[in-house]
């Protein structure tokens, strides 16, 4: 039975690791326990330093649940701000906390923190979150610039201010900026539906929402790697912003956009989308309605995952497939085909009668040593992960 204080695991990009969290006066500390509570989501033990300031906005007891652990907000003998922590996170870090951060003032155990991590040269984050007039202020700029031996993230600018990033977003930083200190490789992910038209107010489109697509590549970059997507049609959002997502809905175009990207030799290849593999040439103008019939006749399109082979080197490659109304042992023996043929060293491969069915494997990974289930969408991703660094 799970307690009240309990969170669901999203990933491991952050087991292990000691993170301390510090927290000043902005009223965006009112965000606080849910950064807390998606830090362990990763994986994190959270150590929480809180300025006076933000003690007046948010109570050390909320953190303290959020974090389950004791929070530090004024000096104490035991001096445990002193701790070697794998990375420090202030958010919101308001412009006085940035100001004494890069004068080198030392009046609160969360500056300390700070001035040693900075001296191990720990990763170190500050989120700033303050109204526009304060942030253009040619001081905060000037203060800003003076910062070393740490990164800024700047949430988005709406309703007159700066705001800090939605908590997912903080943390997914937090965790590349972390685990990218112990080497990055560039990954390529394709992912969604595509689409065709068959005249000029109609398509056909296989069907995908893109959240396996989106989930895999959240999951590589909290990895420290670098990501780049090349998106189809989707309907399921990314849960955060990626750096690098280029949107290609027809085939045609995420073929062209796959090729650009092979350019830049991608140490990987995650071939999640749902390619189009058949379509026609679209009429000019819309066809007139209320007729009987329309017989379309559908032509086999380029492969991707075959076109792609000779452009992309010695990249680890890993492809998709999803079957319906066979039994596992004919998807076992598909996926197997599609690693003879086109070259791949894994397929994910799905029936879709099992995708949305809590009692049976999310899907199997299919390599030439065998078959594996992989129960949930954190052991695909660890298998995945696994594959394209190996």
């Amino acid at each position: 039975m799970s307690r009240d204080v309990d969170v669901d695991a999203h990933s491991d990009a952050l087991d292990g690791k000691n993170i301390a969290l510090g927290v000043t006066g902005g009223i965006a500390a009112t965000e606080t326990v849910r950064i807390c509570r998606e830090l362990r989501r990763h994986g994190a033990n959270v150590s929480v330093i809180m300025t006076h300031a933000s003690t007046q906005i948010i109570t050390p007891l909320a953190v303290e649940w959020a974090s389950q652990h004791h929070v530090i907000s004024e000096w104490g003998p035991e001096m445990s701000q002193l701790e070697e922590f794998d990375a420090v996170l202030v958010t919101p870090a308001s412009r006085n906390f940035i100001s004494r951060f890069v004068n080198g003032m030392m009046d609160h155990p969360l500056l300390m923190t700070c001035s040693a991590a900075r001296s191990r040269g720990t990763p170190i984050v500050l989120v700033p979150s303050m109204h526009k007039d304060l942030f253009d202020d040619p001081v905060t700029q000037d203060l800003l610039d003076r910062i070393s031996g740490a990164s800024i993230l700047l949430g988005p600018y709406d309703e007159g201010r700066y705001k800090q990033p939605a908590p997912v977003q903080i943390v997914a930083e937090l965790c590349h900026a972390v685990n990218s200190q112990h080497g990055s490789m560039h990954f390529a992910i394709t992912l969604g539906a595509n689409r065709a038209p068959i005249d000029s107010v109609r398509a056909i489109q296989n069907a995908s929402s893109g959240q396996t697509g989106w989930y895999i590549a959240e999951y590589l970059y909290r990895f420290g790697h670098m990501v780049t997507v090349v998106a189809g049609k989707t309907s399921a959002p990314p849960s955060f912003e990626l750096p690098v997502v280029i949107r290609a809905g027809s085939p045609d175009e995420m073929l062209s956009e796959c090729l650009t990207v092979a350019n830049s030799n991608p140490d990987g290849w995650v071939h999640a989308a749902a390619v189009l593999d058949y379509y026609t040439e679209p009429l000019d103008g819309k066809k007139p309605s209320g007729e009987n019939e329309w017989i379309l006749e559908l032509h086999p399109g380029p492969k991707h995952i075959k076109e792609l082979s000779e452009h992309i080197g010695n990249a680890r490659r890993i492809g998709f497939k999803l079957e319906t109304g066979v039994s596992l042992e004919q998807l076992h023996k598909r996926a197997l085909n599609q690693i003879a043929m086109y070259g791949v060293d894994a397929s994910i491969a799905n029936l879709m009668e099992e995708m949305h069915d809590p009692k049976t494997p999310r899907a199997y990974l299919v390599t030439q040593d065998g078959i594996t289930e992989l129960p949930d969408m954190v052991a695909m991703c660890e298998c995945i992960l696994n594959v394209l660094t190996s």
